[in-house]
């Protein structure tokens, strides 16, 4: 009778563990079928993910962790396993709130609990399990505080909730886990001081709260917490000094304090740490000397005190750390001379000792562990020759030395370095003749040798075909330049200027196809202009100035929509200036000094026979003026990529349940599914009272299953000349996208009311948005129909642009591919890419400039398109005849002329037929904020 019983209540109780486990199982999506075993014909002890207690078959421990679970937990079902120790469900895609009583109704048995690395959102639920030891909640979207109720975890040993976007204070209440060992918070947006009550948790072994908005100083009471083994604090707003206090953690190993704002001095006491691995208070206001004490950091392996005001000699002391690894000593006020005996006794693999005051040779020891792979001296005031045991240090990587006193020549086994990928030992008296010696850095992708003294032939190889930057100028080499160059595929910046060389330009050097920039003026070279060049798809600043070339400029150049920088002055060439191109408009002393005619009046140069000269002065008067203006207008680029994770609930009504999904907390509390279905019927989608529009989704069959998760990236994007995306709003009836609301107008309703400074305003803002869009964000974010219907015009004509849906070909860009906004390219392929941004943003440009509309009829007499009107304007017509009247001449200095003028030079290459020659939203962006100008290669040389 008594083993009946016992077998019933076993069965009962085993059967409510059986229900659990389904009704968990009902509630989640499992695409890689790795609970497809999890059914009634077999034991749940069997079961995948599941382990029983072998004596009683209760459930003791569950681990699903990186099964690729989705969906949300509807219920705490599993929570109330009752006898279940173990639950991970870690690194998986569940959503959703946590369930609120799942501290409150979760089995008492439970140990460990880790939901890290998901996608919950809401508040840490509260109440608590009085046997749990591990609970790791960290890398969701959890929100809101920290509950107090934390503190009644008595059992806990390990908390994680880290990586979520909490806010307010750490509760005091926390210092009540006497038991915890190890605490994580950092990666939230806690704000106010460190509770100096964590002083009472002497069983702590390690604190993690960075990256926060913490302020205050360290608390004295840290000290107190012997057991800690690892101390981190970085990224938040702590000032005051570093507690000496800190001296008394003997088992301290990681001391991190970087990226905040302490000041003074570095204790003595933390020198006494004698375990310490790894030291980083970099980034802070420190100052003060670096104390010889730190010789009793034996087993220190990396010490980082860069951008900091330390003072002073290194130490001689940091010889003698036997286990140091990494020493960044830069940017600081360091002086005095580099220890000799520096890497003797260390194991360096990083040493950066740069922008401070150094003088003295460098040490000939710091390659001795035969592990140095980054080795950065630059920006001091070193002297002396290149140390040999350097030159056979085959493990260097990466090798900065510029801007010392450095002399001597490069050894033949410098130049034979195996892994250094990037070489810079410029400007410094460095000489020899680096030709005749053989060069094999197979590695090699930047070299520079640049203001020195080197002399005799170039290299005609540096045995290695990844070279993209190579700056040989301004030293003495002679001879010609090498034909072997062109055979440099990779090649983007050549500049051999202020040498000495000799001969003609080598037509190999029109083989370079990734070359932006070549510089060879300041030499002798002689021979015609290479008509190659006009056949280089990037190419985008010549300068062969100061030379000996003759004959005629090939006028192939100015047909190269890449070329924007020409500089051909102070040669024997003649003949017939290009009238297209980058030659419009050039500047006076870029052609000066040669034989040529044409161009504009004041440009020096006498009109060619039989050809009209044609009124060309305001051209110049213009470009002078842009590059005046245009620098003093330089606005610094800010943008802000804050963490902004979105707000999921769920709401039922009588259209059936919705999902709302915010990105900016402010609304998800506020914003109701009657408000954005109500507003999406109001004019222009404009809810009353509330600053936000709403899009509507007309057809949501269509819509891929991506489109959701690609949304959500939108969401992220925060710019201050961006729409932001703040939520949707979607059932199986219809689905809604809700916007901020700017008030402003359409770019296409006011632009014809606005003078030159706001049009240049709004253009430097829309280029600012294009250049984020394309260039941090990741992925790039397309923005497809880029027209003035995309731009909003806010009350501070500041514009702000709303990037299109995600899609190769989404849904409301459909009807863009008929726009007369679109590229050529798109029109054929349906393929929308950057390039194809940049082409309408130079439309945008072009009606700006002249008031006039793709769309105009008139095009369609005499040109194709306003690409192609614009371009013959540019090139023959007075700046009257294309100027929108509002900002014509006679309303604008003639320092806006000539920005005027810049400005539609530049949308002429944003339009260039050619994707792969229009310039990227970087490039745009920085061309409208300064004038671009050619700076002489002699005006750099050091004296």
């Amino acid at each position: 009778m008594f083993m009946f019983l016992f077998f019933s209540f076993v069965v009962s109780d085993n059967g409510e563990e059986l229900e659990l486990l389904l009704s968990f199982k009902s509630s989640i999506h499992d695409p890689s079928g790795f609970l497809s075993n999890w059914d009634s014909s077999a034991s749940f002890c069997q079961w995948q993910g599941v382990t029983c207690n072998n004596l009683s078959d209760h459930v003791y421990k569950l681990d699903l962790s990186a099964k690729n679970l989705s969906g949300k937990l509807v219920s705490s079902s599993i929570f109330r396993l009752p006898f279940v120790q173990t639950l991970n469900l870690s690194d998986n895609q569940l959503y959703g709130e946590i369930p609120k009583d799942v501290f409150l109704s979760s089995s008492s048995s439970l140990r460990f609990l880790n939901l890290s690395n998901n996608n919950f959102t809401g508040q840490i639920p509260r109440g608590s399990i009085s046997g749990l030891e591990v609970l790791d909640l960290s890398n969701n979207m959890l929100s809101g505080k920290i509950p107090p109720e934390i503190g009644s975890f008595n059992s806990l040993k390990y908390l994680d909730l880290g990586g979520n976007v909490l806010v307010g204070k750490i509760p005091i209440s926390i210092a009540n886990i006497t038991n915890l060992q190890f605490l994580t918070l950092a990666s939230n947006q806690l704000v106010g001081s460190i509770p100096h009550e964590l002083g009472k948790m002497k069983s702590l072994k390690w604190i993690y709260v960075g990256y926060n908005n913490l302020s205050g100083q360290i608390p004295e009471e840290i000290g107190t917490l012997t057991s800690l083994n690892h101390l981190n604090l970085v990224y938040n707003n702590l000032t005051g000094q570093i507690p000496s206090s800190l001296g008394n953690l003997d088992e301290l190993q990681y001391l991190f304090l970087y990226q905040n704002k302490l000041t003074g001095s570095i204790p003595n006491s933390i020198f006494g740490l004698k375990k310490l691995v790894s030291l980083d208070l970099s980034d802070n206001s420190l100052s003060g000397e670096i104390s010889e004490l730190v010789i009793h950091l034996q087993n220190l392996e990396i010490l980082h005190l860069f951008g900091n005001s330390f003072t002073g000699k290194i130490p001689k002391a940091l010889t003698s750390l036997p286990r140091l690894q990494v020493l960044q000593l830069w940017s600081n006020r360091l002086s005095g001379e580099i220890p000799v005996s520096l890497g003797r006794r260390n194991n360096l693999t990083i040493l950066d000792l740069s922008t401070n005051n150094l003088t003295g040779r460098i040490p000939d020891g710091l390659c001795s562990s035969g592990q140095l792979f980054k080795l950065i001296l630059f920006s001091n005031s070193l002297e002396g020759s290149i140390p040999k045991n350097l030159s056979t240090c085959t493990s260097l990587q990466r090798v900065r030395l510029q801007n010392n006193r450095l002399s001597g020549e490069l050894s033949s086994e410098f130049t034979k370095l195996p892994l250094v990928y990037f070489l810079d030992v410029s400007n410094n008296y460095l000489s020899g003749n680096v030709g005749d010696q053989k060069w094999d850095m197979p590695s090699l992708e930047m070299l520079s040798l640049a203001g020195n003294s080197f002399s005799g032939k170039l290299p005609h190889s540096f045995g290695s075909q990844k070279i993209e930057v190579l700056d040989l100028s301004r030293n003495g080499f002679s001879g010609t330049i090498p034909r072997s160059f062109g055979s440099l595929t990779e090649l983007m910046q050549l500049s051999l200027c202020g040498n000495k060389l000799i001969g003609e330009i080598p037509e190999e050097l029109s083989s370079c196809k990734q070359l932006v920039s070549l510089d060879l003026s300041h030499n002798q070279l002689s021979g015609r202009v290479p008509t190659g060049f006009a056949e280089m798809p990037v190419l985008g600043q010549l300068d062969l100035s100061e030379n000996q070339l003759s004959g005629e400029v090939p006028p192939q150049l100015g047909k190269m929509d890449s070329l924007i920088l020409v500089n051909i002055s102070h040669n024997h060439l003649h003949g017939s200036l290009p009238s297209t191109g980058a030659f419009l408009a050039i500047n006076s002393s870029a052609v000066a000094g040669n034989d040529l005619c044409g161009g504009d009046e004041t440009s020096g140069l006498p009109p060619c026979k039989k050809v009209k000269n044609r009124d060309w002065w305001f051209f110049v008067i213009c470009s002078l003026g842009a590059l005046v203006l245009l620098a003093a207008a330089a606005i610094g680029f800010i943008f802000i990529r804050r963490r902004n994770n979105p707000f999921l609930k769920r709401v039922e009504n009588e259209d059936g349940i919705w999902e709302l999904q915010f990105f900016d907390s402010n609304f998800s509390k506020s914003v109701t599914v009657d408000d954005i279905t109500l507003s999406a019927k109001e004019v222009n989608g404009i809810c009353r009272g509330k600053s936000f529009v709403v899009k509507e989704m007309k057809d949501t069959s269509s819509i891929p299953s991506s489109f959701w998760s690609e949304i959500k990236q939108l969401g992220k994007l925060k710019h201050p000349n961006i729409v932001n995306l703040i939520g949707t709003c979607r059932s199986e009836k219809g689905a809604y996208l809700v916007y901020e609301h700017i008030e402003g107008k359409l770019l296409s309703e006011t632009l014809h009311n606005l003078t030159w400074e706001k049009r240049r305003k709004i253009a430097i803002g829309i280029a600012k948005s294009l250049r984020f869009l394309h260039s941090y964000c990741s992925p790039s974010v397309i923005v497809g129909d880029m027209s003035p219907e995309r731009v909003i015009v806010d009350g501070r004509d500041e514009p702000r642009l709303r990037p299109s849906l995600p899609g190769p070909l989404s849904i409301e860009n459909k009807a863009f591919i008929s726009s007369a906004y679109v590229a050529p390219e798109v029109r054929e392929s349906k393929d929308m890419t950057k390039k194809s941004d940049i082409y309408g943003f130079g439309l945008i440009l072009i009606e700006l400039l002249t008031g006039k509309s793709p769309a105009d009829a008139e095009f369609g007499e005499q040109h194709q398109s306003i690409v192609e009107w614009a371009r013959y304007c540019y090139s023959d017509c007075h700046l009257d005849m294309w100027v929108d009247p509002m900002i014509r001449p006679g309303h604008a200095s003639k320092a806006n002329q000539s920005q005027i003028v810049e400005t539609m030079n530049l949308a002429l290459h944003c339009t260039a037929g050619d994707p792969t020659t229009r310039p990227s939203a970087t490039d745009v962006s920085k061309t409208l904020q300064s004038a671009l100008r050619i700076t002489s290669c002699v005006s750099t040389l050091k004296f």
